[in-house]
């Protein structure tokens, strides 16, 4: 009966444990990142009553005669299911869709978490709402990243400038009209005319307009169309170009023309009959640019935006695999702790070796199943007032037991 008794207890033990893992997911139902857990049984060792007998002759075997001892907690699992998405609008807040991550560092320790609520601090540390430096990868003067390097703290470099980048190339693109009135022996003559300009920079980001004109020339291809192409608005023609009645250039061979510095690219401008449409379409240069804005990639590039419209890499989160992520330690504040069993981190960026991407603007929420929570609720209540049932019915065994003298 003592026996009894004290499985009771064990079981009152075991089911209190399970009611203490379900509060706490339940608690943190709203938690972000948050992990839910779940607790698992296994029986103690059984006393041996009569050990198993091997058959023998004409007798059968017989099988072993225990007395189980009561139950104790297995352990403690952690499910890292994907949680919800929530939107939050906050271009630091990064959820991971996926397996992987973030690393923290406080200075001493480096611990691990999937709460993506960060923050830029007055010195521009990206860094979580306990303060703690998220890390990544700096990219260097020119953009580069080196995601092979040891990762740091990754930091938002306020006051960041772009050096001016003086204009080496333009292009053109469009249609000059191969059916456009053309007749330079008129009074006054009819001669077609079109004028398109872009903005080119020069060593000191200085801006100036470069444009291009385009006369129309006699052509020496039957039904076809001549272009004299001159610069600034001069009165030379630098180049004529060709175009047969197939609207095709034959000359010159190369569109390139160079004027100063500047190779002015044509090979997109045709000659079709039609309305004109030449337009400038890209240049090399730009003039300087101070940082305005940052953008966040599904890499976890941090993207900085110029003033003067160019985008270049600022540095790369980083984010963190195990080998076995339920081996890990929680070590409070949505933060976990690699241990022996979990495996040492391995370190690298989104969307690669199987890591999960990332998406700004969004958090993601506990992994807690609300309605699985409420039946281990019922369960753990019922295994707890089935356990204490036993106690009291082998306490009132023991009375009469103890009755039996009277």
């Amino acid at each position: 009966m003592l026996r009894s008794l004290f499985s009771g207890i064990s079981g009152l033990r075991t089911h209190q444990q399970m009611m203490d893992v379900t509060g706490n997911n339940i608690a943190n139902v709203n938690t972000t990142g948050f992990k839910g857990s779940q607790a698992t049984f296994q029986d103690t060792l059984s006393q041996m009553v009569t050990a198993a007998g091997a058959p023998q002759g004409p007798t059968g075997g017989t099988n072993p005669a225990q007395v189980g001892l009561g139950a104790r907690l297995a352990g403690i699992s952690t499910n890292f299911g994907q949680g919800a998405s929530q939107n939050t609008g906050r271009s630091t807040d990064l959820m991971i869709q996926g397996d992987g991550f973030f690393a923290v560092s406080n200075g001493a320790e480096t611990m691990f978490t999937r709460n993506g609520s960060f923050s830029f601090d007055a010195l521009g540390n990206l860094v979580t709402t306990g303060g703690l430096k998220v890390q990544g990868w700096q990219a260097d003067e020119t953009g580069a990243i080196n995601p092979n390097a040891t990762a740091g703290p990754l930091r938002l470099p306020i006051g960041t400038s772009l050096n001016p980048v003086s204009t080496t190339s333009a292009t053109f693109i469009g249609n000059l009209p191969a059916d456009a009135a053309f007749d330079p022996a008129a009074s006054p003559p009819v001669v077609p005319t079109i004028t398109t300009s872009i903005t080119v920079y020069d060593s000191l980001g200085k801006p100036n307009d470069l444009a291009v004109t385009f006369v129309r020339q006699e052509a020496t291809e039957e039904n076809g169309a001549a272009w004299g192409i001159s610069f600034d608005g001069g009165e030379t023609i630098d180049t004529t170009f060709e175009y047969d009645a197939s609207g095709t250039r034959v000359a010159p061979e190369s569109a390139v023309v160079p004027f100063g510095d500047v190779e002015v690219d044509l090979t997109g401008v045709t000659s079709f009959a039609g309305a004109s449409t030449v337009n400038p379409a890209k240049q090399n240069g730009s003039a300087m640019g101070s940082l305005q804005a940052f953008t966040i990639s599904q890499d976890g590039t941090l993207m900085g935006v110029f003033s003067n419209g160019l985008k270049r890499p600022l540095g790369q989160l980083s984010l963190v695999t195990f080998n076995n992520p339920p081996g890990l330690e929680k070590a409070g504040d949505s933060m976990f702790r690699n241990t022996v069993n979990s495996g040492p981190p391995a370190w690298g960026t989104a969307a690669s070796a199987g890591r999960g991407t990332l998406q700004a603007g969004a958090l993601e929420m506990s992994n807690v199943d609300l309605a699985q929570e409420f039946t281990n609720l019922v369960i753990a209540q019922r295994g707890f007032q089935a356990n204490s049932r036993l106690i009291t019915t082998s306490d009132e065994l023991l009375q009469d037991l103890v009755n039996l003298k009277r």
